[in-house]
């Protein structure tokens, strides 16, 4: 079985000290049911690529004593020996992952650590891939994770057209991602598309799903689906695991999936059910990301941190040397924690990260000095009596440079299905602005606090109601007349 990993980012090269893998060698690696070989069929300045080729033992992968139990799934006595793992990408691919690409996975590279935390452009081809489900369901399970996908179903035999299609799959993926999220997102969905895994599945699957899950699964609109097949249908393991999911999401506030409360309306606006397109959650991570690279921000505050979605993704980009969280309640900060892997980090890692507990309502001198500050779905949780306090704290006591604002657009409601006249997106919101408002809202606090501010959207733009959520942009004035010097 074989997986290619291609970049062009200049110096393409640089692919093997992320991967710990020099293009000039052939290295072999020993695996619990064969052999993994890692080469370079081309690599120079402009375009690198490492294949990863998996030799099968049927013989290592039928028996042997001590070794876990194979689930072979062809139903017969030689199943076990007499198969298509030794040609067709499987969990046996997702093991060797892990086995030989340890450090990249975890995004670790002690000799390019920016270049592991940036975005490259990627692509990643797997010519023979067992896929139950066919084509479509390889669309659906990695297109939301930002993947351009090409699932070609393989012939039974081109000699004969009229056989139809195999169960296989040629796949092709193209992104711009860190590596570790690419890495990860094949680790996880390998086995996910084969429906098959070639070893028990022990308790220990859950924490390593939500391990090479963290950012993504929680959001991910077939969730459901990838944790059942990932944990082998084995219905308490899946259970746990969608248990602890939710909570992740539930931490965000609000939920994850495109700020509607599960318990009003649908996930997503009526009619819109593209299954390759992000939830507005991911998107609304992007947008700030952005807003923030786009300040030259440094040393970051994510007020209101909640779970820590936006901070896992702060925490993984270099250029923001100090990223803090801050949040009133004790547990959601126990939960950022536990979601960024603070124990498990390196120690350098390690201290670019804070938590802290403050009401943002409060003066905290802790929280000045700041290059940037993110109030993402944060207001509409205040009783608005309490927004002057607020405003004082961030805008007048802190002072960061930028502020970066999101919260609903409640004119976009009427596109959730079931969301009734009146009802909020989510049962804690206090209020939700229309674009009138968040406009009167935004000009009125940037004039009284010496900042300039831009207004924008996230989400489709509809003609009549504007974008789900909106977006505002503040830059502190004196800070403006600093940077044109």
């Amino acid at each position: 079985m074989l997986l290619t990993l291609t970049t062009t980012h200049r110096p393409a090269t640089d692919l093997g000290h992320l991967l710990v893998k020099h293009p000039d060698r052939v290295q072999s690696f020993d695996l619990p049911a064969g052999t993994a070989h890692v080469f370079y069929p081309e690599a120079d300045e402009a375009r690198c690529t490492a294949a990863l080729l998996v030799e099968v033992d049927p013989l290592k992968l039928g028996g042997g004593r001590g070794r876990r139990q194979s689930t072979a799934p062809e139903g017969f006595t030689l199943g076990q020996y007499v198969n298509d793992r030794p040609y067709a990408a499987s969990s046996l691919l997702s093991s060797a992952l892990t086995k030989v690409f340890r450090s990249a996975l975890r995004g670790e590279s002690r000799d390019r650590p920016e270049l592991a935390a940036t975005d490259l452009p990627l692509t990643v081809r797997v010519p023979v891939l067992r896929c139950r489900g066919g084509a479509e369901l390889a669309v659906r399970v990695f297109a939301p994770l930002g993947w351009t996908v090409t699932a070609t179903p393989v012939p039974l035999d081109e000699t004969y057209p009229d056989w139809g299609d195999s169960r296989y799959v040629d796949l092709t993926l193209s992104g711009t991602l860190r590596l570790a999220d690419a890495l990860n997102h094949l680790y996880v969905l390998l086995p996910v598309l084969d429906d098959a895994k070639h070893y028990w599945v022990a308790p220990d699957e859950v924490d390593k799903l939500l391990r090479a899950g963290s950012g993504w699964l929680a959001d991910h609109p077939e969730r459901g689906l990838i944790t059942r097949r990932y944990l082998a249908h084995r219905r308490a393991l899946a259970g746990a695991a969608l248990a602890r999911l939710a909570e992740l999401r539930l931490a965000d506030e609000p939920p994850a999936d495109d700020s509607v409360d599960p318990g009003t309306a649908g996930d997503a606006p009526a009619g819109d059910a593209d299954p390759r397109r992000a939830s507005l959650a991911v998107r609304r991570r992007e947008a700030v990301l952005a807003a923030l690279r786009d300040s030259g921000a440094s040393r970051v505050l994510d007020l209101g941190c909640g779970g820590g979605a936006l901070l896992t993704a702060l925490a993984a980009d270099r250029r923001f040397t100090e990223v803090v969280g801050v949040d009133v309640a004790d547990r959601s900060l126990a939960m950022a924690a536990r979601r960024l892997r603070l124990d498990r980090l390196p120690e350098r890692q390690r201290d670019r990260i804070h938590l802290r507990q403050s009401a943002l309502t409060y003066r905290d001198d802790r929280l000045r000095g700041y290059d940037a500050a993110v109030l993402m779905e944060v207001v509409e949780h205040l009783d608005p009596p309490r927004l002057p306090a607020l405003e004082d704290a961030v805008f007048g006591h802190a002072r960061p440079g930028t502020v970066v604002v999101t919260t609903p657009n409640v004119e976009y409601n009427v596109r959730y299905e079931g969301l009734g006249p009146g009802r909020f997106r989510h049962a804690d919101h206090r209020f939700e602005w229309t674009r009138a408002e968040f406009a009167a809202w935004v000009t009125r606090v940037a004039a009284a606090h010496g900042y300039t501010a831009t207004i924008g959207g996230v989400g489709d733009d509809d003609p009549e109601v504007g974008t789900p959520t909106q977006l505002a942009i503040f830059t502190r004035d004196d800070r403006t007349e600093e940077t044109s010097r």
